[in-house]
């Protein structure tokens, strides 16, 4: 199916339901068969591996911001206590490591790339939760809505610098390339968030340009982590590059997977409000494909938007009325055409690993980290 055209057949119409299961599983009888992987015991291992590296780098931070980055990767409550909070996924460490592995390294040689990846990551989740107004992340009060604007800026700065000493006080020549391309994804990243606040503001944008913004915002950071632990490793640049065009890839699935939860997750696991990307006005994949595809449901949704943009009363709006967008965002097409896409999305993003040399047992990893992506709930 081409990206440029939403899906024109059969619509369901109906109210959205909340916290309804969203459909980005690939058909069981089209799914090639897979090697069992413990992805949990994956995502473990990044976290048991980078975490003490990433602690050990917040500590360098002056006082508050020592603690106030401490809070938000769930080390402390907001008090100063000792927490075991949600310190998110761990994709990103976990991808880190595995592309050591690809290279034929002990995954440690990937731990600081995993740190420094995070540290970006973390550095535009501050910055991110303060621009969109996001008073909730991870099921507790976001860094601005405790500690302050000026903080969550600060904080998000200073993240962002250790992520570049992390990997260049190693010395070496393999550190400087991890850098560089490090630093390129940062960019991409910064734009993809410029282009998506302008696109709050703008009655229509379309399904190439959105897709463009989330290639920056979240595909350009997972190809680097998916990329970063192997050129660490001492890869050549064809390596490297096949790699970052798995995790570009995964990137635009992962995307498509938190739009449909921007809108239908349930808000228990994604420990987001409902209806969040809504709520928000943004401009995500299922609303710029039922917009793009034409009929009566994606016109009437068009003539709502624009006049929620006009409204001053847009921040009290019911759950109904919300649900009543949700619901002509799916009959209109938008909700099925973002789930195809995270699964074609998915697909180009596992045939990039054929480009790669790498024991079986890595490339059996790198496919149950692109199936856990399309496949969640939060």
């Amino acid at each position: 199916m081409s990206v440029d055209s939403p899906a024109t057949g059969p619509r369901t119409p109906g109210i959205a339901t909340r916290g309804e299961t969203v459909p980005t599983v690939p058909p069981a009888e089209t799914a090639a068969p897979r090697t069992a992987v413990d992805v949990s015991a994956l995502l473990e291992r990044g976290r048991t591996l980078a975490t003490p590296v990433l602690r050990s780098a917040v500590d360098r931070l002056a006082p508050p911001m020592d603690t106030v980055a401490a809070y938000h990767f769930g080390w402390i409550d907001a008090q100063g206590k000792p927490a075991d909070g949600d310190g998110g996924k761990a994709v990103r460490p976990a991808l880190a490591l595995l592309s050591a592995e690809a290279a034929g390294r002990a995954p440690e040689v990937g731990v600081p790339g995993a740190v420094a990846v995070e540290l970006v990551h973390n550095f535009s989740l501050l910055h991110d939760d303060l621009m969109d107004g996001d008073e909730q992340r991870r099921h507790r009060d976001t860094v601005w809505k405790v500690h302050g604007p000026a903080q969550a800026i600060l904080v998000g700065d200073a993240l962002f610098a250790l992520a570049n000493e992390v990997l260049l006080e190693l010395g070496t020549v393999e550190a400087g390339r991890a850098a560089r391309r490090l630093t390129t994804a940062t960019r991409a990243l910064i734009d993809g968030q410029a282009q998506d606040i302008s696109y709050e503001h703008r009655e229509r944008v379309t399904v190439a340009e959105c897709l463009e913004m989330e290639g920056n915002k979240t595909g350009a950071l997972l190809a680097c982590a998916s990329s970063i632990g192997a050129v660490l490793g001492g890869a050549d640049d064809a390596t490297a590059d096949a790699l970052e065009k798995y995790g570009y890839h995964l990137g635009l699935a992962f995307q498509a997977v938190d739009d449909l939860l921007g809108i239908w997750g349930d808000p228990e696991a994604t420990g987001k409000q409902t209806w969040s990307d809504l709520r928000q006005r943004k401009k995500s994949l299922p609303v710029v494909a039922a917009l793009a595809a034409g009929g009566e449901a994606s016109e009437r949704l068009g003539e709502l938007l624009a006049e929620d943009a006009k409204s001053s009363d847009f921040e009290n709006f019911s759950e109904e009325e919300f649900a009543a967008r949700a619901a002509l965002i799916e009959e209109a097409g938008g909700r099925e055409w973002t789930a195809q896409e995270a699964r074609r999305q998915h697909t180009i993003a596992i045939e990039a690993l054929g480009a790669v040399r790498m024991p079986q047992e890595v490339r059996d990893r790198f496919t149950a980290l692109a199936d856990f992506v399309v496949v969640r709930k939060r």
